[in-house]
């Protein structure tokens, strides 16, 4: 039995967990919702809760949405614009998931977040309240950015790492055993898989490397904030605080419940 698997095998064991979507997985270039995207992750955390996990869903796309509701031809660069856009599309994300997990008997919820309330003592203690409370009443959190009063992530153009970093402090705050950020590629390469065909997907991390850390380095998506690199350092924080992680592609079939079932999909971080 190889490395990768003996350690994929504490992740059917993962009972807490928090998952994290990126904007490029639930809309379309143009911005527009992704119904059957949206649809699938929440069956799939669904599933995860009828089978006794705790999920918590961490979600980009308020200002790709907005941008998309409001049929412009690109997301603008002014911050003021971008807060009266995250506004909009904030409220039709919430309308989506609402929507669809309903139609799996589940009831969520928004918790949005800035960096200042995390890092704020008081603040971070009603925060981590407010999610056991919503847990043990079976509500599923729906975290985002607070992007319509929140400038540190409009203005540094993703230093809160368009909510990578935001998932990763989440799964510290609350004592997850697991991070899964799905994203729009299958997990980490040694090199950009869309430039380079001879770049491999790295199915197993023990330590993240300056050198993972350099090839991880790029842009992320039109209408996001994050790339890979933004990813990996939310690994870091997490495995550091003994959470395992995994980054994995979100348009992969099921791949919450294969993830858990321990299948060789994406890249598996292993806790210290």
């Amino acid at each position: 039995m190889s490395e990768n698997d003996s350690s994929r095998m504490a992740l059917n064991l993962a009972r807490r967990i928090v998952v994290k979507v990126g904007t490029s997985t639930i809309t379309y270039e143009n911005g527009k919702m992704n119904h059957g995207a949206i649809d699938k992750l929440c069956r799939g955390i669904a599933d995860l809760w009828n089978r006794g996990k705790e999920v918590i869903l961490v979600t980009s796309g308020a200002i790709g949405v907005g941008v998309g509701s409001l049929n412009l031809p690109e997301k603008p660069q002014d911050i003021p614009t971008k807060q009266a856009i995250a506004a909009v599309g904030q409220c039709e994300l919430m309308n989506a998931y609402t929507r669809s997990f309903a139609e799996y008997s589940y009831v969520c919820g928004q918790v949005l977040l800035t960096k200042d309330g995390i890092a704020d003592k008081l603040q971070r203690l009603n925060i981590t309240n407010t999610i056991e409370a919503m847990l043990e009443k079976h509500l599923i959190p729906v975290i985002n950015e607070n992007d319509t009063v929140s400038t540190k992530e409009i203005w540094h153009n993703g230093t809160f790492g368009d909510n990578d970093t935001l998932s990763g402090d989440v799964a510290c705050l609350i004592n997850a055993d697991l991070l899964i950020i799905l994203s729009d590629i299958d997990g980490l390469y040694n090199g950009n898989p869309r430039e380079d065909e001879n770049a491999t997907r790295i199915a197993y991390v023990e330590d993240i490397t300056d050198d993972m850390l350099g090839f991880s380095k790029g842009a992320g998506s039109k209408l996001g904030t994050g790339g890979m690199y933004t990813k990996v350092t939310a690994m870091q924080n997490v495995t550091s605080h003994g959470i395992n992680g995994v980054i994995a592609s979100g348009s992969e079939p099921q791949v919450l419940v294969r993830i858990l079932d321990q299948e060789d999909i994406g890249t598996f971080f292993a806790a210290k």
